[in-house]
Formats: C-alpha cells, structure tokens, sequence
C-alpha cells in the first residue's frame, strides 16, 4: 500500500462516499443482465453484518471495499470499487489486503466473492486471482448464472 494512502470505516454521511456508491450501483446495475446483479445499494450497504471501509490519499477518496459475516467463520467481499482516476495505482490491492487482514483478525477461516463473469468484470477477476482467490461454486444463498462468477480464499 502506497504510504500515503489511509484505509478508515466509511462514513454514510460524507457525501463523496456516497456518491461513490450510487455510482458503483447504478454503473453495476446498468452493465449487469436483469436478474444478474447483485451490487448492494446504500441502505443495503449500513447492514450490521458488513464493515464498510474507505481508501483515502489525503482528502481524496479513492476507493471502498467492504466484509460481509456469513455463517460458518466465512467473509464475503462486497462492493470494491476504485475511482476511475486512481485505477492501477494499487488502490484495489491496497483495498484488498485490507479486508483480507480484517476476516483474519475476525477468525474468519475462508472468503468468498461474486463478481461479474463477462469483460467489464474482468480486471476484477485478475485482481482476485492475483491475490489468490480460485473459482468456486456459489455460495451462501447464490445460484448458478452464467452472468457470475464465484471464487474464494481459505485463510490460512
């Protein structure tokens, strides 16, 4: 991670992180087939089971990534998104081993995540290739799609 980057718990007050939001939203949604997505809005977001959490360089916000709890000491990645104008500056990375750490510290033995299978998704894919996700089946309610693509990580 970049030294002045600073990852703290989002704010659901502070405007430019929600705008971020309904932009990952509303851009996952539009890119998305009916019935395929599965991008969490705002409200859906502040659930008690998700720790929400922001990248910032200074008073720049440049990127968000949260954890859900599920059941069986798993974690689920949600909604990871980086500005447009800090993409391949290890924002994602940074995000990444964020909350990789955070499941660890929780005890969560394993992660899972849901992406998109087509090439809008596919940066995504490589990210969480890189940092040792595998694809696996569906997972915690989620079904086979041809629009999805399902990895996890054991924590070791």
């Amino acid at each position: 991670m970049s030294a002045s980057f600073k990852i703290k718990p989002g704010d659901f007050a502070d405007p430019r992180v929600v705008a971020l939001l309904e932009r990952h939203y509303t851009e996952n949604r539009a890119v998305t087939p009916a019935g395929s997505a599965h991008v969490l809005d705002l409200a859906a977001m502040q659930a008690p089971e998700l720790a929400f959490f922001t990248l910032w360089e200074g008073e720049a916000l440049l990127g968000m990534g949260a954890l859900k709890r599920l059941a069986d000491a798993a974690g689920e990645i949600k909604s990871m998104r980086t500005v447009d104008a800090a993409r391949r500056r290890g924002v994602a990375s940074a995000m990444l081993r964020h909350l990789i750490a955070e499941a660890r510290a929780a005890g969560l033995a394993r992660l899972y995540l849901e992406t998109g299978s087509f090439e809008y998704f596919k940066p995504a894919r490589a990210l969480y290739a890189r940092h040792g996700f595998v694809e696996c089946a569906p997972f915690e309610g989620y079904r086979a799609d041809h629009n999805s693509t399902f990895m996890m990580l054991d924590l070791p």
